[in-house]
């Protein structure tokens, strides 16, 4: 059973790391992060409830390349609700994949302040972002980033055992259900180098949705796979959408981008237009 199989070199070491974080200091990062929201809600005198699910207000991030430092992010001003499914649009350079990792913490703003489900991720140390980023926000990466001494399903385990999320008896039930979803359970047991790309992206997605989160963020999930296999992709996307989930993605695909329920064209740093697709209600 692929559940009990052992895990070695750096992967074991990524799973240790993360349990370590969970069920060591994990309490403390809990509680930073409702501290957090607390204090910062106390100071503000604006409830979390009274925020959207995604809020940046006037984002700044600012680089230091050297002599002239680059300002990725010029007071971004951004508000996300529930169920929408976002594409951020742009040229190579103009601040969405920038956009992305301030959402997801990866990365932290200069200047303003970003809340999501009622979190000021702005405020967070890096334990309690860790905690924070893998129950709350889903992440998808173009390359798909799946260790390859892991089987597909222990890849979709990985962030219930970082996280100490779901009973160890249940997490293989767990992924066992969301490989079904998107039609993989039959290659739970191989690893990840013997996949198709779109195969291996469509795990990356059950991978996300481990904990559960309410968001998915994706940087480019389509870019590295041919145009039907990106199709089938985004059809997942939507699915999810469909389901209740709220979706932010980077894309360059101009077909996939029209499909979105709401474009935001990026440059320089700027939201330039914040378009709605025709017939797409707001939440």
């Amino acid at each position: 059973m692929f559940g009990g199989k052992k895990r070695t070199g750096a992967a074991a070491g990524a799973v240790a790391a993360g349990d370590s974080v969970a069920t060591g200091s994990g309490a403390a990062a809990t509680s930073a992060i409702a501290g957090a929201a607390a204090g910062s809600t106390t100071a503000a005198g604006n409830g979390a409830a009274d925020r959207p699910l995604i809020h940046f207000d006037s984002v700044v991030k600012v680089y230091d390349t050297g002599e002239v430092p680059f300002t990725a992010l010029k007071g971004v001003d951004l508000r996300v609700e529930p169920g929408e499914f976002v594409g951020l649009i742009g040229k190579s350079g103009s601040g969405k994949t920038t956009l992305i990792n301030m959402l997801t913490g990866i990365d932290h703003p200069t200047s303003g302040e970003i809340w999501v489900d009622g979190t000021p991720v702005h405020s967070l140390g890096e334990n309690a972002l860790a905690i924070w980023r893998g129950k709350t926000i889903g992440v998808v990466f173009q390359f798909f980033q799946l260790l390859p001494t892991l089987t597909v399903a222990e890849n979709v385990m990985l962030p219930m055992d970082f996280c100490n999320v779901y009973k160890p008896e249940e997490r293989v039930d767990v992924a066992m259900a969301l490989l079904e979803q998107i039609e993989m359970a039959d290659q739970a047991d191989k690893l990840p180098a013997a996949l198709s790309g779109g195969q291996q992206q469509r795990v990356a997605i059950a991978r996300a949705l481990a904990n559960d989160p309410p968001i998915i963020a994706a940087d480019e999930p389509t870019g590295n796979l041919d145009s039907k296999t990106a199709d089938v992709v985004f059809s997942s996307f939507e699915e999810l959408v469909a389901r209740g989930k709220t979706i932010v993605m980077v894309t360059h695909d101009g077909d996939l981008a029209a499909r979105v329920t709401r474009a935001l064209h990026v440059a320089d740093g700027e939201i330039i237009e914040d378009r709605r697709r025709e017939g797409a209600e707001a939440p």
